[in-house]
């Protein structure tokens, strides 16, 4: 996929938050800043035993057939602390996609959970201080999550499943599991229509 399908900006006043930040704060630029509580994450079970499921999280439908986008300022550096995108069915089944620091550095990655979570990553080191966006697209039985930095293609992130009837919600999140005082400035938030194909046309 070269380019995306055409999207429109999303209000952040559409949304409403799965659970509420210390703080969100929108800026005269149009820009939302976010400052999630200290511990706040989302994870189940795997390999670390416990269930987090407190990150903010401001969410709109996301119907079969539709993409959502979410862009942020990559500009953290704290052990895993992250923002990205959350597509939500329930607190058992969810997708969240972004950028995370871990191990020193930032890392592009996903975790997919139905009921338990699972975790992938990538080293995006080279992205430190630039516009980050992160596409999660809803076609069939699948969410396609991609993401890039401003200027550059498009990097498929993960494909996941996702029943076509589930009733879903996407947007923006951010957490810090282990500290507090992370602000995250999201820059975007918009939708449109699910990518016309997975992999690249000729």
């Amino acid at each position: 996929m070269r380019d995306a399908p055409h999207t429109e900006p999303v209000d952040w006043a559409t949304g409403s938050w799965l659970h509420p930040p210390v703080h969100a704060d929108r800026t005269p630029e149009g820009d939302l800043v976010v400052e999630p509580a200290a511990g706040s994450d989302l994870w189940r079970h795997t390999s670390y035993g416990f269930v987090h499921d407190d990150a903010p999280a401001l969410l709109a439908p996301l119907p079969a057939g539709t993409a959502v986008e979410v862009s942020f300022r990559l500009e953290w550096t704290e052990q895993f602390d992250q923002a990205g995108v959350l597509v939500r069915v329930d607190e058992r089944t969810w997708t969240k996609a972004g950028v995370e620091v871990s191990d020193g550095l930032p890392q592009l990655g996903a975790v997919v959970t139905r009921e338990f979570s699972d975790w992938s990553v990538a080293p995006v080191p080279e992205w430190t201080g630039r516009e980050v966006t992160v596409r999660a697209s809803r076609s069939g039985d699948a969410l396609t999550v991609r993401a890039r930095v401003a200027g550059e293609p498009w990097r498929l992130v993960r494909l996941a499943p996702l029943a076509p009837e589930a009733e879903a919600t996407a947007g923006p999140f951010c957490c810090s599991p282990t500290r507090g005082g992370l602000r995250v400035r999201f820059t975007g938030w918009r939708r449109g229509p699910a990518d016309v194909s997975l992999h690249p046309e000729d």
